[in-house]
């Protein structure tokens, strides 16, 4: 029986067509937002990515993954929790492969990203109430995960959380790519949500024995690292639990920004660079500002700039969002 016929996919399948254009994206001088700055800062814009995102990375390699061991199959439906760009990213792979994929969200996902997933197929299972115990969604959003799964049947549940493509992705891809663009990198900032980008980018840079400090960019009211639970209106920076898969041994400096730092950083990085990007980017470039006096002259800085901002142009490019919100 051939491939076909016993529903096997190839997993080279993925990077016939859109899934060859991830990676390989732009790290641009921001010299102009860090004009006064002795140092330099460097973005690498993940925006850059077809699926917009940095989620386009581990996507790619969780889903070739799943098909070369068999869990992905012709008729395979794929499942995933996610706020908003990891379902993007899933979505457009699964379209591109001929597959199901439902993605299970909360209340704080953005209509963009709403219709961006549904456009290209994509499915939504809104989660309407957050988990009673924690007072959270992603508990409530990772149960629905789990009765989805077993009620259909043949699905395949990417776990972004817990994978560990999800940070071999960034230790295989982003963080080459930075090291070859740079002769050295002595500080890496980068938000933490799932923490897959910051894991794999991390260890790769421990492995070469690169002498970079690691700065963890964490949103005020995320418990990662141990910090107060509290209310977040921008998904994809922070988390309501510690992800299975974060090393916070690995980080050399943790990070917290507010919401409001977010959104005037990146409106401010609009101005000054023509970068329209998403509200988690702004948390990251802030970051940066609140250490500037600790950061030695004539350093290198790399900054990871994870999602477009035309998916929060309802909220931090609008003046009555945050007039109201703020």
């Amino acid at each position: 029986m051939d491939a076909h016929g016993s529903g096997l996919m190839n997993p080279e399948d993925a990077l016939d067509g859109i899934g060859a254009a991830i990676g390989r994206t732009p790290l641009v001088p921001l010299r102009r937002l860090f004009r006064d700055a002795a140092f330099r800062v460097y973005g690498k814009l993940e925006m850059m990515n077809p699926g917009g995102s940095a989620k386009d990375r581990p996507a790619l390699r969780i889903v070739r993954e799943a098909i070369r061991s068999g869990d992905i199959r012709r008729g395979t439906t794929v499942i995933e929790s996610s706020s908003g760009n990891m379902a993007v990213s899933l979505a457009q792979l699964c379209r591109g492969l001929g597959l199901r994929f439902i993605c299970v969200v909360d209340p704080r996902t953005t209509e963009s990203h709403l219709r961006l997933i549904r456009l290209l197929g994509g499915e939504i299972e809104l989660v309407a109430s957050p988990d009673p115990a924690s007072g959270d969604y992603l508990p409530a959003r990772i149960a629905r995960v789990k009765q989805l799964q077993r009620q259909i049947g043949d699905c395949y549940w990417t776990n972004q959380y817990g994978n560990p493509n999800n940070y071999m992705a960034h230790y295989d891809t982003t963080m080459p790519e930075m090291l070859e663009a740079l002769p050295r990198i002595d500080y890496l900032f980068c938000g933490v949500s799932s923490c897959g980008t910051i894991r794999g980018c991390a260890e790769r840079l421990k492995d070469s024995g690169a002498p970079t400090r690691i700065v963890a960019v964490d949103a005020a009211g995320s418990v990662i690292f141990g910090g107060t639970k509290g209310a977040r209106k921008f998904p994809g920076l922070g988390a309501a639990i510690i992800p299975p898969i974060a090393r916070p041994e690995l980080i050399d400096r943790i990070v917290y920004v507010t919401e409001r730092e977010c959104v005037e950083t990146c409106r401010e990085l609009l101005r000054s660079e023509a970068i329209l990007a998403g509200a988690s980017s702004g948390g990251v470039l802030a970051a940066i500002r609140s250490l500037r006096d600790e950061i030695p002259a004539g350093a290198v800085c790399a900054a990871i700039l994870p999602d477009r901002g035309e998916r929060y142009l309802d909220t931090v490019y609008s003046d009555e969002w945050t007039m109201e919100n703020m």
